[in-house]
């Protein structure tokens, strides 16, 4: 056997080729058809809502598409709300934990004595995580570690309407590096009076 010339491809794999080339051509197409959208952004409509003439038109003369009768206010906590002085108000947990470690008692109870002292206070549970684990995970976490502080506190006699759990995940870490130390400081709870 001559090593000089290769079999020569045969007319029918060459059609082969070119069709299959073509098909799968043919599918990133309509592949990117189907993701197209058929809306036009110069035919949105817009509204004007600064209370002007425009805004008036079709409102019934309010200026706003919202009915304020059903819209109820929202609470949100300012940057310069009293936090309690001289009072520990972070909780901190195990890797992959959500559990109230015991050396947390002494917190958490002098947290219930003010809240039921002050009624009218409301605490925010904000529940982190380090950035191990997926953006989902991590939510759940957060958020089972500010449940599992709310019900501390709960047993403690504090109100349920003075307590919000809330997660964070691993989005506002208290500390940033990729060492032990760091993320111990970010798995916690932060208590943050309003």
């Amino acid at each position: 056997m001559n090593n000089k010339f290769k079999p020569a491809t045969s007319t029918v794999q060459r059609g082969n080729r070119v069709w299959l080339n073509r098909f799968a051509g043919l599918l990133v197409v309509a592949s990117l058809t189907a993701c197209g959208s058929s809306v036009k952004l110069d035919d949105v409509p817009v509204e004007d809502r600064t209370g002007g003439a425009a805004g008036q038109a079709g409102q019934g003369g309010t200026g706003s598409g919202v009915d304020p009768r059903g819209v109820s206010g929202v609470e949100v906590p300012s940057m310069d709300s009293q936090q309690p002085e001289a009072m520990a108000r972070v909780v901190y947990f195990d890797y992959d934990s959500f559990e109230v470690r015991g050396e947390y008692a002494a917190t958490l109870e002098a947290n219930a004595r003010y809240l039921k002292a002050n009624s009218s206070r409301k605490i925010a549970l904000e529940g982190h995580t380090d950035e191990r684990g997926g953006r989902e995970y991590n939510l759940a976490l957060g958020q089972k570690r500010a449940e599992a502080v709310r019900r501390s506190l709960s047993l403690m006699g504090v109100s349920e309407s003075q307590m919000e759990p809330v997660s964070f995940g691993e989005e506002k870490p208290a500390a940033l590096g990729m060492d032990e130390v760091s993320y111990a400081k970010n798995r916690r709870v932060e208590l943050t009076y309003r």
